[in-house]
Parts: C-alpha cells; sequence; structure tokens
C-alpha cells in the first residue's frame, strides 16, 4: 500500500465518482482506477462498489477509509514534525506523563531550558495507561511516575519532583467547596465517584470511606467521566493535587488523610547526555521554588 493509493482511495470516498477524483488528484482515470484496483487486491475485499453512476463504498470500505483517513492525518503529522526538527534541531529529549496538567511547571520548563538549549527539543507524550511500558522500551527517554510504580523498573535514576496529596473535587456551588478542608465525616450521606484507574494510595481512602457505609458510590471509568459526572451534580470525587489543571472549573479541596503521592521523573540510567541532565534539574528547581504551590 502506497500513500498515494491511500490518497487515491481517500478522495474517492469523497467524491464517490471515478472522473472527478482523477481529476481532482491531476492523474487519468484509467491509471487512477488501476490504483485502486490494486489496493483492493492488496487487503482482499472490494472497498468501492462499481455502478454507471460511479461508486459506492462497501460496508468494509466505509470502516476501511475511516482508518486510512486517520492514519494519513498522523502520517502528516510525522512528516511535519520531521521536518520542524531536522531544520531547527540537533536532539531531542520525550518525556511520558499520563496528562498534560500531572507536570504542571512543564511549560514553564520547556521555555527555560530552551532558552538554554535551543538546539534541543522536549517532546512531550501523553500516555495515559502504557507509559511505562513504552519507557521500558526505551520509546521515551523520561517517564513521570509515582514512585511506588518505580520499584520494579531495572536500570533507571529515579528524580524525586513534589509530593501531592488527596483533594476532594466538587462543583464550584456544591456548599462542601466553602470548606478549608474536609474530613471523612463530611462526606457522609454525599454520593462518591470511585474507581477509573485509582492509584492504591486513592483506592485505600476510597475502601475506607466506602467501609463506612455512610456514603454512596458511583463507579466511573475514568477522570474525564468523574469530572463530567462532578460537573452535572452527580457526586463528588477524590483525586491526587497532581491532576488539578488549576483552571477554575471546580473546587479542590484539601481532604484529611495520612496517604500521598510521591511523583517522580524516571531516566534511563545509562542516557548520560548533558541535555538530559539539565531539563530535569531545570524541572526540579521549578518545584522545589514553589513551596507553597497546591500539589
Amino acid at each position: 500500500m502506497t500513500t498515494k493509493q491511500i490518497d487515491y482511495c481517500i478522495e474517492l470516498a469523497h467524491t464517490l465518482n471515478f472522473s472527478r477524483a482523477a481529476d481532482k488528484l491531476f492523474v487519468s482515470q484509467p491509471t487512477f482506477s488501476y490504483q485502486i484496483r490494486l489496493l483492493e487486491d492488496e487487503v482482499g475485499f472490494p472497498i468501492f462498489e462499481r455502478s454507471g453512476k460511479g461508486a459506492a463504498l462497501t460496508p468494509a470500505g466505509a470502516q476501511f477509509v475511516s482508518f486510512l483517513a486517520g492514519m494519513r492525518e498522523d502520517l502528516k503529522h510525522a512528516i511535519e514534525q520531521g521536518q520542524n526538527f531536522s531544520a531547527r534541531y540537533k536532539d531531542s529529549i520525550s518525556v511520558s506523563l499520563m496528562v498534560r496538567q500531572a507536570v504542571f511547571f512543564l511549560p514553564e520548563a520547556i521555555r527555560l531550558f530552551e532558552q538554554a538549549e535551543p538546539d534541543v527539543q522536549i517532546n512531550p507524550v501523553f500516555q495515559y495507561e502504557n507509559g511505562v511500558e513504552s519507557f521500558l522500551r526505551n520509546e521515551v527517554d523520561l517517564l513521570f511516575a509515582l514512585k511506588e510504580q518505580t520499584r520494579q523498573i531495572p536500570a533507571i535514576t529515579v528524580h524525586e519532583l513534589f509530593e501531592s496529596r488527596i483533594y476532594l473535587i466538587a462543583d464550584k456551588t456544591d456548599p462542601l467547596a466553602q470548606k478549608d478542608l474536609i474530613r471523612e465525616e463530611d462526606l457522609y450521606g454525599r454520593t462518591l465517584m470511585v474507581g477509573g484507574g485509582s492509584p492504591p494510595a486513592l483506592k485505600a481512602v476510597q475502601q475506607r470511606l466506602i467501609a463506612s457505609e455512610k456514603l454512596r458510590t458511583i463507579n466511573s471509568p475514568n477522570h474525564d467521566t468523574t469530572l463530567t459526572n462532578v460537573a452535572a451534580g452527580r457526586g463528588v470525587c477524590l483525586a491526587p493535587g497532581f491532576l488539578n489543571d488549576h483552571s477554575g472549573q471546580f473546587a479542590w479541596i484539601p481532604f484529611a488523610c495520612k496517604e500521598s503521592f510521591s511523583c517522580v521523573l524516571c531516566s534511563h540510567k545509562n542516557d548520560r547526555r548533558p541535555a538530559v541532565s539539565a531539563f530535569i534539574d531545570i524541572l526540579k528547581e521549578l518545584y522545589r521554588e514553589a513551596v507553597a504551590f497546591p500539589l
């Protein structure tokens, strides 16, 4: 399968007419039709149904073209990124993190780093579930993680960033939003969102609350769904402070408990590039200076 065949297929799916599609791509209709036929022979199923009126997508073809369109956009993005990189940068450092807000000072760290190292690109990679696996395969250079996740990872250096506590997330109109500190008894009679890949420390707090049998719970598959439910007034939730995007959309109130999260950055032990060390030092310094920042 060539990129030309992919482009031909996507265009024909838009026009559903061989002549118009060929004209738009500046090729003859016989050449265009031949390339579509070659593609269908390669994939092993008809993508289009032909008729005197033009073409129509088969059910399998519709699904296939949808996939091709996404793949073509990814390829275009990869080419553009490569062109940008080759024109400006000599090296890159990729940082895997679960969500954008997990490392709140990352944008500032990138800005400061690029002032000192303009030839090195910092490339954030957002991997909600597979960050550790990607790091182990050496697909990324740095990994944001909880310290408890790093104990079984071989050949790494762990750099401590900050300690993050647990917060209650509530709609800003919720009476709980007026409190400076939330205690377990404040949640009695309320509905608490639980689940969604919660780390062990948070699960321990959730289970303690559930065991009280004094509140209701709703299982939520992920953090975004949980926030949607909170915004809809379906309940409240507990979350690590490092998930706070500080947008002001929700009230984040400290929760009284002993549990917290040690947030770290991992690098490969054999990666001795000075630029990697310099970037880590910048990020660590930003967190050291932000002692009073809610995390």
